[in-house]
């Protein structure tokens, strides 16, 4: 099917992200969002079901929540709004794809942080640092920081992201531009976590990411989707452990319980693990979106 759209005139060239196949239609892209699952950096060979309609979907829907934070790439999600010659393939693209503004992407990941989790709870645990940010105050697993961190990082295609200082951030690009990432960054990450919270979910952290035409910023690629955030139950949140999760710590909390090095190749995932990451995204859904699989 991949082969099929690539060769479309329409097509210009394509290319394979680690989750999402992005395919160039002029001034437009198609994004498609695949099954595929990625942990640690690295693509496993075995899907998740129903994985790319659900990122599809969340997405989606927020994208269209916060147009008025920030305006976003989306242009239709309706394959009937795509160029022609992308209708025969309307079985395959229908809920897993968006129709997109071509983008010139700022080469960062732009981390929100809400609570001490993860690699900034490892980096803390080490330093008393996060982000190369100094934190005074004595903190436990899993506590809410009195405000939101924006702890960037450099975007990779291939191999691991890189966590570099708001400082370093700041030195890559023009200061206003950083500052406004920046602002907005933390804008919609509040937006969201508040309106979460009402549905019994808690935002830990998120990532987001920008691109840019002429001097006007989007929001592109995936927004607070399970794959880009940290997504706890509220009724299971206590300072001091790692909460039960919708997302794929899972999946990484699996994977750093056996010997696997994090380098490639991936090993093959176990059929529960599959079908539990499944339930666990296809949950979030139903909570953000109403939607069900």
């Amino acid at each position: 099917m991949h082969k099929e759209i690539s060769e479309l005139n329409i097509v210009q060239q394509s290319r394979q992200g680690k989750v999402r196949d992005i395919y160039d239609l002029g001034d437009k892209m198609l994004i498609v969002t695949s099954d595929r699952i990625s942990a640690f950096d690295v693509v496993f060979p075995d899907p998740i079901p129903d994985k790319g309609k659900i990122l599809n979907a969340i997405s989606i829907h927020f994208f269209k929540a916060t147009k008025d934070i920030v305006p976003n790439h989306l242009i239709s999600d309706q394959v009937e709004d795509y160029p022609a010659e992308l209708h025969p393939f309307k079985d395959y693209l229908q809920d897993r794809s968006m129709l997109v503004q071509k983008t010139r992407v700022l080469p960062f990941e732009c981390i929100v942080r809400g609570y001490i989790s993860g690699s900034a709870w490892s980096e803390y645990s080490r330093t008393n640092t996060i982000g190369g940010m100094l934190i005074a105050e004595d903190m436990q697993e899993s506590q809410k920081f009195l405000h939101p961190l924006f702890t960037p990082s450099t975007k990779v295609e291939n191999g691991h992201d890189e966590n570099i200082s708001y400082r370093e951030f700041m030195s890559r690009m023009d200061e206003p531009l950083a500052v406004y990432i920046r602002d907005k960054a933390v804008e919609l990450f509040s937006f969201a976590h508040e309106l979460l919270l009402k549905q019994g979910i808690i935002l830990a952290d998120t990532k987001f990411e920008f691109g840019t035409i002429g001097n006007q910023i989007y929001l592109i690629d995936e927004v607070l989707t399970p794959d880009s955030s940290r997504f706890w139950a509220l009724e299971d949140y206590e300072m001091g452990k790692s909460p039960q999760s919708y997302d794929k710590q899972f999946i990484r909390d699996y994977l750093s319980a056996t010997e696997w090095d994090k380098t490639p190749p991936a090993p093959q995932l176990p059929e529960e693990v599959l079908a539990k990451t499944r339930d666990k995204y296809a949950a979030i859904l139903k909570i953000i979106t109403g939607q069900e699989i």
